[in-house]
């Protein structure tokens, strides 16, 4: 008896002795992400570059997607380029619609973006492009358009199919934001 009564008294001392218990904070997955390596796009599209050889050209599958409309698209992270394609064909009208229609889509993310940065870069090939990093919970983290102002516009934008909070998806938005200037550094026209 004398035995049990010693067992109970230590299973109290020890198991109520400490009250220091804390919960693991929520932690965020690890993403590994490879080398930048990039391949030619295929030559059956009025404009060229180089995207990485992680992801797969997609026929844009929108239904009101055009014919020269595609999804860069990364299946290990599950994120997509939208590419949309516009002939201007030395028209300024349709030109500035464009242009118009972009930045519309843009400020539509004014409402969960808590900061829009917008550059304006000077390509290789002497054409200007618009590049967009949107910040907070949107939809497309980054967003571009870029023309040559008389035959060619050419409209990207980012997306992931996931819930996932954009802060846990900092990695790999900035891995293919490089991709995405690395694009448009190589952009040509045919």
């Amino acid at each position: 008896m004398k035995n049990w009564i010693i067992i109970v008294a230590a299973l109290a001392v020890v198991g109520c002795g400490s009250n220091d218990f804390m919960p693991k904070p929520k932690g965020f997955n690890r993403i590994d992400l490879p080398e930048h390596a990039y391949q030619v796009l295929p030559d059956s599209f009025p404009y060229q570059f180089e995207f990485s050889q992680y992801a797969k050209i997609l026929k844009d599958s929108s239904w009101i997607a055009e014919r020269y409309w595609i999804d860069v698209y990364y299946p290990e992270l599950d994120a997509t380029l939208q590419l949309t394609y516009k002939p201007i064909n030395n028209k300024e009208q349709l030109m500035q619609e464009y242009y118009s229609d972009s930045y519309k889509l843009t400020s539509q993310h004014n409402v969960k973006a808590y900061a829009i940065d917008e550059k304006v870069l000077h390509l290789p090939n002497g054409d200007y492009a618009s590049f967009t990093e949107l910040e907070g919970e949107v939809p497309t983290q980054l967003q571009f358009h870029v023309s040559d102002s008389s035959l060619h516009f050419l409209r990207g934008a980012l997306y992931f199919k996931t819930a996932t909070q954009n802060d846990s998806l900092a990695p790999v938005i900035r891995y293919v934001k490089e991709d995405a200037l690395h694009m448009l550094e190589t952009l040509k026209w045919d």
